[in-house]
């Protein structure tokens, strides 16, 4: 198993993406903590890990604040004593382009998408430096690298989660921490069929788009995920990783 013995931080973990990275990183032997705001969620995610036979606990934190991202890690060294591998999944999304969004919608996206990853990755650092190394994997989107129309706010927040994965790359890779991003495109989870419903569109619509036949399944985010923090991925830091069917952004 490649985490066995490891520690894995899954932000974001009781949605349909998180749940998957954080279940995949148990079927290989870590030891995950299950965070989201969420707290019956990220319950529910980790006793769902408990049952099939993984090792797993829940902590609902906050990333919306500084302290809440801090807290996770104060609270993970504390009772795991490592940090292994960090993923920075957790993310919203507010529709629209910019006439359509308010001032809260602007800052609460950056909040959770951005600042929250600049926050966690500030608290973990210097313990994963302490122990010789360590992986990050942010959750980037296929939009950051190319737009889609009508998602600024979403657009514009993981843009940014490229640009931070790649300058953290360069400035910690000396000290043995590689920091890669996956950057799905449609994604098949919940968060995504509410966003069909409201559109009047349905799945199968989406599939047709997608030159591979269908979009793509939360697990296989999680695969690509757990590849990019493990050992086998030794040399990738700083890359970007699309998994999109093939699909283009209309």
């Amino acid at each position: 198993m490649r985490f066995r013995d490891k520690s894995v931080i899954v932000t974001g973990a009781a949605g349909g993406i998180g749940s998957a990275i954080a279940a995949r990183f148990a079927q290989e032997g870590a030891q995950v903590i299950v965070t989201d705001v969420n707290a019956e969620g990220a319950e529910a995610a980790a006793a769902a890990i408990r049952v099939a036979g993984g090792s797993a606990r829940a902590l609902a934190a906050d990333i919306v604040t500084a302290e809440g991202c801090q807290s996770i890690v104060a609270n993970v060294m504390a009772h795991e004593g490592r940090i292994d591998v960090l993923c920075n999944n957790a993310g919203i999304n507010r529709r629209g382009p910019l006439l359509s969004l308010t001032s809260e919608d602007w800052r609460l996206s950056f909040a959770v998408n951005v600042d929250a990853m600049f926050h966690t990755c500030q608290a973990a650092l210097p313990h994963m430096i302490a122990a010789g190394g360590g992986a990050i994997v942010n959750t980037a989107s296929q939009w950051g690298l190319h737009p889609a129309p009508n998602h600024i706010a979403y657009n514009v927040t993981k843009a940014a989660v490229a640009s931070f994965t790649q300058n953290l790359a360069r400035d910690y890779a000396p000290q043995k921490i590689r920091v890669n991003a996956v950057c799905p495109g449609e994604i098949h989870t919940p968060m995504l069929e509410a966003g069909v419903t409201r559109s009047g569109r349905t799945i199968a619509d989406l599939d047709r788009l997608v030159p591979f036949g269908r979009i793509g399944k939360p697990g296989e985010v999680a695969a690509l995920v757990a590849f990019l923090a493990s050992d086998e991925a030794a040399f990738m830091c700083g890359s970007l990783v699309e998994i999109t069917g093939a699909q283009a952004v209309a």
